[in-house]
């Protein structure tokens, strides 16, 4: 219980207040699961992205082992 003094100056909640505080963490929920499904979305992008790149360098580096095999064949002859 508080004190006398401090009794009139904590407001009391009241439905309405509560309503709007409940309000409030819902939003905050519903925003950090939205949040986090676009986090999970661009790191599904990313992670695809990269795997093509590595890919796609994989292939020039093969591509440039086979052009060098041939260019050192043109230099033997």
């Amino acid at each position: 219980m508080l004190p006398h003094e401090l009794q009139n100056v904590v407001p009391e909640s009241t439905p309405a207040a509560e309503i709007c505080q409940q309000n409030q963490i819902v939003r905050e929920f519903y925003g950090e699961i939205k949040y986090r499904e676009e986090l999970e979305l661009h790191c599904q992008w990313y992670y695809a992205t990269a795997k093509q790149h590595q890919q796609e360098l994989q292939k020039m580096q093969g591509d440039l082992n086979i052009f060098g095999w041939f260019n050192r064949a043109r230099h033997k002859h």
